[in-house]
C-alpha cells in the first residue's frame, strides 16, 4: 500500500521534470559591444518579422536565427512573436513573394548564435540561457 502512496506522488513529478527538460529556456542577446541593454518583446518580434531595421538607438539590427524545429525556436516564435512554425512560413513566404523583405539569417545552433553576435554589435538573436557567456548580453527573458 505504502509503495503505491509513494508512486502516486513520483509519478507526476517525474513527468513534471520530464516536460520542464523538453522546454528551452530562451534568452535574446546581442553583443557585449552593443549599446542596447534592453528590449521589449514587442521590438524584437518586429526585429525578428523585418518590420524594423534598427534598434531604438536608431543601429542597424541584424536578426539570426535558428533551425526550424529546435526547441529554442520554437519557444523563441511562440512567447515573442507570438507565431508557430507554419504561421511562420506562411508569413516569410507571403513577404518574399512581394518582394517586401527576407527572413533572418540562420545559423546552425547556441555555439554559432553566440559566435556570431559577440563579433558583432548589430546582430541580435536568441539562445538557450545555458550558453550564455561574457561575450552577449540578455536584452529579454521571455
Amino acid at each position: 500500500m505504502l509503495f503505491y502512496r509513494v508512486l502516486k506522488w513520483v509519478m507526476p513529478l517525474s513527468l513534471l521534470f520530464s516536460v520542464q527538460a523538453a522546454i528551452a529556456d530562451v534568452v535574446v542577446i546581442v553583443s557585449a559591444k552593443s549599446p542596447v541593454v534592453n528590449l521589449s518583446a514587442d521590438q524584437v518580434s518586429k526585429i525578428f518579422l523585418g518590420k524594423s531595421t534598427s534598434f531604438p538607438n536608431h543601429d542597424p539590427a541584424y536578426p539570426i536565427d535558428q533551425p526550424q524545429g529546435s526547441a529554442v525556436r520554437d519557444e523563441f516564435y511562440a512567447k515573442v512573436v507570438h507565431k508557430d512554425a507554419s504561421q511562420l512560413a506562411a508569413y516569410w513566404a507571403k513577404i518574399i513573394f512581394t518582394g517586401e523583405g527576407r527572413p533572418p539569417k540562420l545559423v546552425a545552433g547556441d555555439k554559432a548564435v553566440v559566435k556570431v553576435i559577440a563579433d558583432n554589435p548589430d546582430a541580435i538573436g536568441y539562445i538557450d540561457s545555458s550558453a550564455l557567456n561574457h561575450s552577449v548580453r540578455a536584452v529579454l527573458l521571455p
